[in-house]
């Protein structure tokens, strides 16, 4: 990126929701592009760039946003799960950019436990936070988390509504970086009232294999020999899985039979879910034009991302977790005022770790040792970064938890994607002091049962959908032996060779031939 003088650098309003699948951002051109479900989002697109190849290397809130704050992979960061936290001395992005002479902010979803005390200005949901009547945590005169505001109203407009008025009311003497933070659309999809009639009368398109799995999908890790784990392994839109399922979550009559059932299910998921989708992109406009208002949209870097993917239907499947592309692409859409490139798509291979570097390139800054993510600043000029990787990693840490996902690693480049589910928790005891009438209701009773060790791998060119697992097919020999050998190239430059988990060590190297 070009240098430019300090006393002109440009904000950064980082815009950021959770759980918002990119194929449900009309610029994505997904199965609801037609539904017209983000016009907002859409003209930042006209006058930015999409990157379309942009994933999340742990495909859950709390590590996703430790990531991008750090620049680090979850064993190098310590963030692994839900319990996960983030300190101060570990909150590198706001401390390096105030320490240049931002002005910096975070309002709205938080979820890192700690206080989020290395930003200038915070007021942050407590912890998951409530769609409606928030209460957020503030700095003050009682220590952290004591100070607190409660406000009525739906959460994305009151996270706006805090937005627009830090704007209005800060340190003009200063560029800004705002990290604005949306709640929504994260489950269980409550909307504004004012959404209720939005997509009414509106069927929605369904994924190919909400009712039925091609035979070749999967693998004994995640179907069981013979299927006999189809209906523990992923909560499901269907009755597939009867401890949880979304058709019982959203109150649909369990007495209904499928294929109504699951048809049913899918209809209200997505109408609750694009509803909410509805009012971020809503508020999103609000944001925009407060920053023409104040006079500073020509001087601000608008980016819109989300904290990971989500499964809509695909697989049968509700969520995040999964490895599966739905899962973990995230929409990343960047408005440079400076940039050459409008309205254009870029497929370079992006992961989460990169985001810290590139807003750090932004305020011209250059990315410390200690990050493991790179720069793609130069993008926005029409250039392409030199030696870029050519495969993004992946771990999913959580075994079973909450959703019945198997824990997993793998690779994905732009034309395969390499999967190992090791099928165990990373912790030997897990969760010994919680009510196991808690345990069983959340899943977390078996996250102590280990699932079968099982390699996958999809071929993205001829199979985007993922629907046919090609492993066992002979005419893959070598891009699997390139793909192992890149696999274990990045486990050893990002620390995740598992050294203090044996027992994962173990049975990773005892499949590793498979």
């Amino acid at each position: 990126m070009e240098e430019h003088d300090t006393e002109k650098q440009l904000n950064i309003l980082y815009i950021m929701t959770d759980d918002h699948a990119a194929h449900t951002i009309g610029a994505y051109n997904g199965r609801f592009a037609k539904l017209n479900p983000t016009p907002n989002i859409d003209k930042l697109a006209q006058e930015g760039i999409i990157y379309t190849n942009t994933f999340v290397t742990n495909s859950i809130c709390t590590p996703s946003r430790a990531s991008i704050l750090t620049g680090q992979y979850s064993q190098t960061n310590g963030v692994l799960n839900l319990k996960g936290s983030l300190s101060k001395d570990r909150q590198y992005l706001p401390s390096l950019i105030g320490d240049a002479g931002y002005q910096t902010a975070i309002i709205g979803k938080w979820h890192l436990k700690k206080e989020p005390a290395a930003f200038d200005y915070y007021e942050v949901l407590k912890m998951q936070g409530s769609y409606f009547d928030p209460t957020f945590r503030t700095r003050g005169k009682k220590d952290w988390p004591n100070n607190v505001n409660q406000y009525e109203g739906h959460s994305s407009d009151i996270v706006t509504n805090l937005s627009i008025d830090w704007l209005k009311n800060r340190n003009k003497d200063k560029p800004f970086m705002l990290m604005h933070q949306f709640k929504a659309p994260h489950d269980m999809f409550k909307y504004a009232p004012r959404y209720e009639s939005y997509l009414a009368d509106k069927t929605i398109p369904e994924p190919l294999d909400l009712y039925e799995l091609d035979d070749r999908f999967g693998s004994d890790a995640t179907r069981g020999r013979n299927d006999v784990l189809r209906s523990v392994i992923g909560t499901s839109v269907s009755k597939r899985n009867p401890r949880r399922n979304m058709g019982v979550d959203l109150g649909i009559d369990p007495n209904t039979p499928e294929p109504e059932f699951t048809r049913l299910s899918y209809q209200k998921y997505m109408k609750a879910y694009l509803r909410c989708v509805k009012g971020v992109d809503d508020n999103i406009a609000r944001l925009i034009e407060t920053l023409k208002e104040i006079g500073e949209y020509d001087n601000t870097v608008i980016i819109y991302t989300s904290d990971q993917g989500m499964m809509l239907g695909e697989h049968d499947l509700q969520d995040k977790r999964w490895i599966f592309d739905e899962s973990i692409r995230m929409p990343l859409i960047v408005k440079h005022p400076h940039s050459v490139e409008r309205g254009v798509k870029n497929d370079i291979l992006l992961n989460n770790t990169d985001f810290a570097p590139f807003i750090l390139d932004l305020a011209s800054l250059k990315t410390p040792d200690y990050m493991q993510g790179r720069s793609f600043a130069v993008t926005l000029m029409g250039d392409k970064p030199q030696n870029w990787r050519s495969a993004t990693y992946y771990r999913y840490w959580t075994h079973r938890a909450y959703h019945d996902v198997p824990s997993h690693v793998g690779l994905r480049t732009k034309q395969h994607k390499l999967i190992f589910y090791y099928g165990e928790n990373y912790l030997t005891k897990p969760y010994p002091y919680y009510d196991k009438a808690w345990l069983d209701k959340t899943g977390l009773a078996n996250n102590a049962i280990s699932t079968p060790a099982g390699w996958e791998l999809y071929d993205l060119t001829n199979d985007p959908n993922e629907l046919v697992n090609v492993y066992k097919n002979k005419n893959y020999a070598t891009v699997i032996k390139t793909m192992k050998s890149e696999l274990h190239r990045q486990k050893i430059k990002f620390g995740e060779t598992d050294n203090d988990y044996p027992h994962l060590k173990q049975i990773i190297d005892m499949h590793w031939n498979d």
